[in-house]
């Protein structure tokens, strides 16, 4: 048979063994370009993962350029591959929003800021994770904030706005005591609330204000979960009861006896002992120094900066 020639038996079955070739060709195939496809697949995935390895542990992934759109998960190129969740496409190239998302914050400290602002609201998140649909702060996204603050010499001062309904006291009392140990002026402004362990963050600055409309929650603070012991467990919350309480009133005007008053009234609340305070009531208490908003605030503390100096 000459090569091209095609030869047609006629009246006659084509031989078993051709038809095996011909199977078993088809099959080859179609083995080849599935094992193919699964290499590409898998091979993004692989370089996915190994990314987020290298990442956890200090190093970076790098792409050459043309990659990129293969990969998904970087922010820009040479950029390292994130591991806590999937990038928004209107991330890749705002950074600000990135930092709004996992931060709360348009952008962390720059050297170009003379103030800087701190935001603290929702419930203050602490050792146990909240659930999605709670408005947050972490307080290990505030420490490494307030540290950038107080090393960088071009911040001259912080203005914390809170509007808080409390949250985890440890945590709470964290981001207080490393607010009052900061060698700069701060200024704190209550903005709708300031409740629970807000406010020793809100006693915490330099100089406090409230608005007229802000509100604080004096209350003993709660426990949920396990007892294992009655008598232990009282003398620990007893302990941290009174680490609350020295904290607040060795940061304000108001006094040791005024503010357990106030703590363990009750007939306001209705499902708990305690005082709510409104703008000019927290003022008269000792609680805050001044009721006013963002222009009192910001006057007091470029006084503060001025007087610094």
């Amino acid at each position: 048979m000459n090569p091209g020639e095609i030869v047609v038996w006629k009246n006659e079955q084509v031989p078993s063994y051709t038809c095996t070739i011909i199977e078993n060709t088809q099959h080859n195939i179609y083995f080849v370009l599935c094992v193919l496809y699964y290499i590409v697949l898998f091979g993004i995935k692989i370089s996915i993962i190994i990314g987020t390895c290298l990442n956890d542990y200090g190093l970076t992934l790098t792409l050459r350029k043309g990659d990129r759109s293969e990969v998904p998960g970087l922010l820009k190129e040479g950029s390292p591959v994130r591991s806590d969740e999937t990038i928004c496409p209107e991330e890749t190239n705002n950074a600000p929003l990135s930092d709004l998302k996992e931060l709360g914050q348009i952008q962390i400290p720059d050297a170009t800021e003379r103030i800087y602002c701190l935001s603290i609201i929702g419930q203050i998140e602490g050792h146990q994770v909240l659930p999605a649909q709670s408005k947050t702060t972490k307080y290990e996204h505030i420490i490494p904030q307030l540290l950038a603050v107080e090393q960088n010499p071009k911040v001259e001062g912080i203005l914390v706005i809170l509007n808080t309904a409390g949250g985890d006291v440890e945590a709470g009392l964290a981001i207080a005591e490393m607010l009052c140990s900061l060698n700069k002026p701060s200024v704190s402004l209550v903005l709708g609330g300031g409740h629970s362990i807000g406010i020793p963050i809100a006693v915490s600055c330099t100089k406090s204000f409230i608005a007229p409309t802000g509100t604080m929650t004096i209350h003993p603070i709660r426990y949920t979960g396990l007892v294992i012991n009655g008598h232990q467990q009282f003398d620990y919350l007893r302990k941290m009861q009174e680490r609350i309480d020295q904290f607040i009133y060795s940061h304000s005007q108001i006094s040791k006896e005024k503010l357990e008053h106030l703590m363990f009234k009750t007939g306001e609340l209705a499902q708990d002992i305690g005082t709510i305070l409104i703008g000019q009531e927290a003022v008269e208490a000792g609680l805050i120094h001044a009721v006013g908003g963002v222009k009192e605030a910001f006057n007091e503390l470029n006084s503060l900066i001025t007087e610094s100096k």
